[in-house]
């Protein structure tokens, strides 16, 4: 009997080990393989993979995609992207879990996901892409995206590394009715929206914004999830004369709701005054904790009882490199737990820290960024407790 149960377990791995396939996507079907995207979509069971070779002269495959599996989407070339002149459209379901890399959006078309998840969580994955709106504002919906070049980005949960984008907006006033056991992560982006870089209002999430370079825009947090701990660290964050606004952070939150955001080793550049009194911070309803940034014009902050070693410096943006000039090093918080990835104290700005632009954006001329989702500890316990390290990562 025991033989035979063993017999029957060791069957069941095996089939759910070959029971996902590779469908090919070729221009003009070649080879026997499909000649769009959607006869393979239409044939691919949940768990497969499609893998689309790129059309010759670079043109794009023109249809508009519906996805209701869980499928993953790759290039058949390294390197090289297949583009598509289309929308494409997550149908949501509990447990579904949909990754895209090394695509091109063609035009302006967006992709999404169609409505709110009951019984679960739907999860889009986009990596290495480039992409035009995003939009996953929707309940139980976690999006994550990583090394790609987009427009805007709607969401109301995930994790968002290495992108150069225009923003983000995370607006839900609603509570997850299956929430992910994870925080929100925006961290090491190029931001360039004029106005708002990052807006959250939402309930659901702790949040963490680290390493954000915004060369035009402001960060806004309209609503914070109930005693919550938040985390706004080694930004660059520049509110300019076109941006209408006179400060770099606002945060806020609706009566009844209460919670922490620490906000430390900041840039906060500003170009004016054109519209007032410039103050790098403004809070109310939320406690803030705002020590070791740095500003060019101003640290006064009236209504943050919770601040310390702000200072202002003669510094200087460079947005073609995403780097300031006139930071002096070092100077951050003292604090393990900030400690850049050489193990020196903090520096301020978008390269200081364990999350360092230095990850997620290699330094070589044309290399691509490899790393979609890095965490690192800060701190290394001994003793009973458990050290875990996450990570992610895919390759065809």
């Amino acid at each position: 009997m025991k033989k035979e149960l063993f017999f029957i377990a060791i069957a069941s791995l095996f089939t759910s080990m070959v029971s996902a396939a590779d469908l090919y996507v070729r221009d003009l079907g070649a080879g026997g393989s499909y000649s769009t995207i959607s006869a393979a979509i239409t044939a691919a069971n949940d768990g497969d993979r499609i893998i689309i070779r790129p059309k010759a002269g670079s043109l794009p495959f023109i249809e508009n995609l519906t996805i209701d599996k869980s499928l993953s989407f790759v290039s058949e070339i390294n390197f090289s992207k297949y583009i598509l002149q289309g929308t494409i459209t997550v149908t949501p379901a509990a447990g579904r879990v949909v990754t895209i890399n090394n695509l091109q959006i063609s035009g302006t078309n967006a992709i999404s996901v169609s409505g709110d998840t009951t019984g679960g969580r739907t999860t889009l994955n986009i990596l290495n892409s480039t992409t035009a709106g995003v939009n996953t504002g929707v309940a139980n919906t976690t999006l994550n995206m990583s090394g790609c070049t987009g427009a805007a980005i709607a969401m109301t949960h995930g994790r968002i590394t290495g992108n150069k984008i225009t923003s983000i907006a995370i607006n839900t006033t609603t509570i997850d009715t299956n929430p992910s056991t994870d925080d929100i992560e925006i961290i090491a982006n190029a931001i360039s929206a004029n106005g708002t870089a990052i807006n959250l209002n939402q309930k659901n999430y702790n949040f963490r914004i680290l390493n954000n370079f915004a060369a035009t825009g402001i960060v806004t947090i309209s609503a914070v999830k109930n005693d919550s701990t938040n985390e706004i660290i080694n930004n660059v964050i520049s509110s300019t004369n076109t941006s209408n606004a006179n400060n770099s952070i606002q945060v806020s939150s609706p009566a009844g709701f209460t919670g922490l955001v620490s906000i430390l080793n900041n840039v906060f550049y500003y170009v004016g005054p054109t519209y007032g009194t410039f103050y790098p911070v403004t809070a109310s309803g939320v406690s803030c904790y705002v020590y070791y940034n740095v500003s060019n014009y101003s640290v006064t902050m009236p209504t943050i009882t919770n601040s310390g070693n702000n200072i202002t410096a003669s510094i200087s943006l460079n947005t073609s490199t995403y780097t300031v000039n006139g930071l002096a090093p070092n100077t951050g918080s003292p604090e393990d737990d900030f400690a850049d990835i050489d193990l020196s104290r903090n520096d301020r700005g978008n390269f200081g820290g364990s999350d360092t632009w230095a990850n997620y954006w290699p330094t070589t001329v044309g290399n691509k960024p490899q790393v979609n989702y890095l965490k690192t500890p800060r701190r290394i316990y001994t003793g009973t407790t458990e050290m875990n390290a996450t990570g992610s990562g895919y390759s065809k």
